[in-house]
C-alpha cells in the first residue's frame, strides 16, 4: 500500500463535544484533509509545537520524552497512520537508535506531537485518506456523521471567526501590558490565551 505525506491544517476546539479538539491533516499533494479528534491535553501540546514563541515554563511530556530521546539518541523518523476502526485511528512511530529501526504502537494524537518535535513526516496510507478523507470549502467527497460534520464546519467557519472577534479584545492593551498578560496566560499553561496575544504583539511590531 502507497503511503501519503501529511501536513497539519489547523487545530480547533470543538463545540460539539466538549473537551475535545479537531486535528486537520492536510495531503500535501492534494487536496483531501483527514480530521482526527483529539484531547485538550493532546492538542496543548501540538498546539505549543506548532508555536515556536511559545515557551512553556516546564517541560511537557511530550517534551520530556523529546529530552528523554535526545540524551540516549533515538530519533524519530517518522509518523504513520496505518489503521482505521470505529473512528478512532492507530499510528506508528518509527524510530531509530544505532542505525536499528524499531516500530512503537502510539496514539495518533502522541505520535504527532512527537512527530512536530522532531520534525520528523507524517503519513498515512492512501485506503486510509480515501475512506475518512474529505475535501473543505468544496463539496464534500462523502458525509460525515453529523457531530464529526459539524466540528470541520466549526474549523472551517465559526472558529476562525471567533478567533478574530477574541483576538480584537486585546486592542486595547499597551504592548507592555501585553507582554505580561503573554508571561501570566504561559505560566498558568492557558496557550489558546497565550496564542491570540502573542498575535497580537507580533502586529504591533510589523
Amino acid at each position: 500500500m502507497s503511503l501519503v505525506r501529511l501536513n497539519i491544517k489547523g487545530i480547533s476546539y470543538s463545540q460539539t463535544q466538549s473537551g475535545a479538539y479537531a486535528l486537520i491533516l492536510n495531503e500535501v499533494d492534494g487536496d483531501r484533509k483527514l480530521p482526527i479528534i483529539i484531547g485538550a491535553f493532546e492538542a496543548q501540546s501540538i498546539a505549543i509545537a506548532l508555536e515556536k514563541d511559545l515557551k512553556p515554563p516546564r517541560p511537557l511530556t511530550h517534551d520530556l520524552f523529546k529530552s528523554f530521546a535526545d540524551r540516549f539518541d533515538i530519533v524519530v523518523k517518522q509518523v504513520i497512520i496505518h489503521k482505521l476502526v470505529d473512528g478512532v485511528f492507530f499510528s506508528s512511530i518509527i524510530c531509530e537508535r544505532d542505525k536499528i529501526e524499531e516500530i512503537i504502537d502510539a496514539r495518533t494524537s502522541d505520535a504527532i506531537a512527537l512527530a512536530l518535535r522532531f520534525q520528523a513526516p507524517i503519513f498515512t496510507y492512501k485506503n486510509i485518506l480515501e475512506k475518512a478523507g474529505i475535501y473543505l470549502k468544496t463539496t464534500p467527497k462523502k458525509e460525515l456523521p453529523r457531530t464529526d460534520q459539524q466540528v470541520i464546519e466549526k474549523i472551517l467557519t465559526g472558529d476562525e471567526e471567533s478567533r478574530t472577534k477574541t483576538s480584537a479584545s486585546y486592542t486595547t492593551f499597551s504592548l507592555s501590558e501585553l507582554n505580561k498578560m503573554l508571561e501570566k496566560a504561559v505560566n498558568e499553561e492557558d496557550y489558546e490565551k497565550a496564542a491570540l496575544i502573542r498575535d497580537e504583539i507580533s502586529k504591533r511590531k510589523k
